[in-house]
């Protein structure tokens, strides 16, 4: 059916790739908990503990997608997401080092309480986590970057979950030392950036026909659900340490 309907113009697809926003795991019972300031202070070190799984995976899912694309001017802009976790320059002496996305998120954890080892050994992560995170980084390795590309899109919804916890976490969470907030302080312009980015690539590529626009919009649910699947594993993991009585 979707072959024999005309695309719909760039205006409607882009409303129909935000629209994916209720998707988004802001939503997500967990997240709603963190925004409210109810989560204890293991609930909210197993979440940094076990996220950090992904934070790690990010320059893998970008290599990977700079492996597969022919494009050079895609490519060219893309690698900046690598450097922006990974940092660049480490050791400069003219001020230009910047250690990136991957040691402000150990910053965090080391705000919440833990320790470098905590977060960098992985011994918190849960194996449902590194499930959801491996599909997506198997997904960016496999499929053809372009598709690779658009489901980057998760970041049109991330500047206002990351503005909340800056927003929220002084007063709702009082004992984590406001300086491992640098990650989300980062992000607010890192991921304006990279959805302009994206979201021009996707909306050139994907509105050839509508067959395509779709399937834009299928790969998009799959990172929504991908990210979704990440919160509910954390959730469960937090749930099995409380009633087992241990702590992270």
């Amino acid at each position: 059916m979707t072959d024999i309907l005309a695309p719909w113009t760039a205006e409607e697809f882009e409303a129909q790739l935000r629209g994916k926003s209720s998707s988004y795991h802001i939503h997500h019972p967990f997240h709603r908990m963190m925004a409210a300031g109810t989560l204890t202070p293991a609930q909210l070190r197993g979440w940094v503990a076990n996220r950090f799984y992904y934070q790690i995976s990010i320059p893998l899912k970008d290599a990977a997608i700079l492996s597969n694309c022919d494009d050079r001017e895609i490519r060219r802009e893309w690698i900046q997401r690598i450097l922006d976790h990974d940092g660049r320059n480490i050791g400069a002496t003219d001020g230009s080092e910047d250690p990136g996305g991957i040691e402000a998120w150990i910053g965090l954890g080391l705000a919440v309480g833990l320790s470098r080892d905590d977060v960098t050994s992985l011994r918190l992560v849960a194996p449902a986590t590194r499930f959801a995170v491996d599909a997506y980084i198997n997904f960016a390795r496999r499929q053809p970057w372009q598709e690779a590309v658009a489901s980057s899109l998760t970041e049109l919804f991330a500047p206002h979950i990351h503005q909340q916890r800056i927003d929220t976490w002084p007063t709702q969470y009082p004992w984590v030392d406001t300086q491992g907030l640098q990650y989300f302080k980062q992000r607010l312009t890192q991921a304006r950036r990279d959805v302009e980015h994206g979201l021009r690539f996707t909306l050139a590529y994907f509105s050839q026909t509508r067959a395509l626009q779709e399937r834009a919009l299928q790969i998009l649910q799959f990172k929504l659900d991908v990210l979704w699947a990440l919160a509910d594993a954390i959730m469960l993991s937090q749930c099995e340490i409380e009633i087992l009585g241990a702590k992270p």
